[in-house]
């Protein structure tokens, strides 16, 4: 392969980033999107559940499917969609319209991610690829710290219009420099679907699958209802809750380097170390939570230790689908957000049932699980070492 553009890695990047902001983004102006389309709150709520159940579902099946083809096509054709739907968004009176442009990109926004992360592996020497991918994973950090808040920002400030079309800028400025910097990456020897399938008759995969899910749960269980335990538990108002979850979001940046560098050194360490820690973070955010000063810190904190949990799991996740990266990427996209899914329901019903206080045992609850299964998986691995070696 030629010597590519040293900016191709931060235009995967921006196309992660373009895609995290028309997923999430749509959070931050569900109340224009209501008076828009003259609808219920509950019905606008469906453009985000209909987008992440389909990104649950769809992703390592298509995934299969594309597996096949060149990887440079790919990568234009799905930010090229993610541009055209951001304008139907933007110029759209009809909501039924909006709600299918929700489920079209949904469709392909694993694939993008999945081979994205792949690509920036190979588009750099075996020694620097982990620092490539933190580099592509730093797309979604900084998609929630910047792509969210502007969004709402450009709605507020503009119109809903502006908002939508600065995520189709983002995409198409992303699809010109694919376009002109990434070279043709067609499949060689593509592997057969039977043999990409393969990898899930492994049971320490599935043991890495699970974790993934509590991790994610013990994340989302917690930050799902972020703005509510501050302004009931701290008691912040409004603009200190918004300056906050802007800090989160900045020092996630942060924290996705952080833990790059940590997995370029040793992954089961710091894969070991990672529930652990966000234990940690939840019993301060649980006996300091009253208190005003110390609960700023915390979110400090815990905002760079949650920007771990995306890239720990692809890590941990990937050792057991080398076989088939892009299929194992798929499988961490669908199964993220299966984790999200669970914690926010499970964080729901401890806010219902045990008060909002008591929310952060839910976060303890699954780290503790999967900080288990994690130990279990390292057992697994080294028993079935010991008996290779005495054959």
């Amino acid at each position: 392969m030629k010597k590519v553009n040293p900016l191709l890695i931060i235009i995967l990047a921006l196309g992660v980033f373009g895609i995290i902001t028309t997923e999430m983004g749509i959070i931050g102006v569900l109340p224009q999107v209501t008076q828009k389309f003259n609808i219920s709150a509950s019905q606008a709520g469906w453009l985000v559940s209909i987008f992440a159940l389909v990104v649950a579902i769809s992703g390592p099946f298509l995934t299969l499917l594309a597996s096949g083809i060149n990887r440079k096509i790919i990568l234009l054709t799905v930010v090229l969609i993610f541009a055209i739907s951001n304008i139907v968004y933007a110029y759209t009176t009809k909501f039924e319209v909006m709600l299918a442009f929700r489920i079209l990109p949904a469709v392909f926004h694993p694939v993008f991610f999945s081979v994205a992360l792949v690509t920036a592996a190979k588009l750099v020497p075996s020694e620097q690829s982990s620092k490539a991918v933190t580099k592509v994973f730093a797309g979604i950090t900084v998609g929630f710290a910047f792509g969210v808040p502007l969004t709402s920002y450009l709605a507020e400030q503009f119109s809903l219009e502006a908002a939508f079309l600065f995520g189709a800028f983002v995409s198409v400025i992303a699809f010109v420099g694919i376009l002109a910097w990434l070279p043709s990456m067609p499949v060689k020897g593509k592997m057969s679907y039977g043999k990409q399938l393969g990898i899930l008759r492994k049971p320490q995969l599935w043991l890495n699958i699970v974790t993934v899910i509590f991790i994610f749960a013990a994340m989302f269980s917690v930050y799902s209802y972020f703005a509510e335990y501050l302004g009931q538990v701290t008691h912040m108002n409004g603009s200190w809750i918004s300056i906050l979850l802007m800090a989160f979001g900045l020092v996630m940046i942060l924290g996705n380097f952080l833990f790059g560098g940590l997995l370029h050194k040793s992954i089961t360490k710091t894969v070991i170390m990672f529930p652990l820690l966000y234990a940690v973070i939840y019993l301060f955010a649980y006996y300091l939570g009253s208190y005003f000063i110390p609960m700023v810190v915390v979110v400090f904190i815990w905002g760079a230790v949650h920007a771990g949990g995306l890239i720990v799991s692809q890590a941990w996740l990937t050792t057991e689908a080398k076989e088939a990266p892009e299929f194992g990427n798929s499988l961490l996209v669908s199964f993220s957000n299966l984790g999200i899914t669970v914690g926010t329901f499970i964080g729901g019903w401890f806010i219902s049932h045990l008060g909002i206080h008591q929310l952060i045992w839910s976060g303890i609850m699954f780290t503790l699980l999967a900080f288990l299964l994690i130990i279990i998986k390292i057992k697994v691995s080294k028993s079935g070492s010991e008996e290779v070696n005495l054959r």
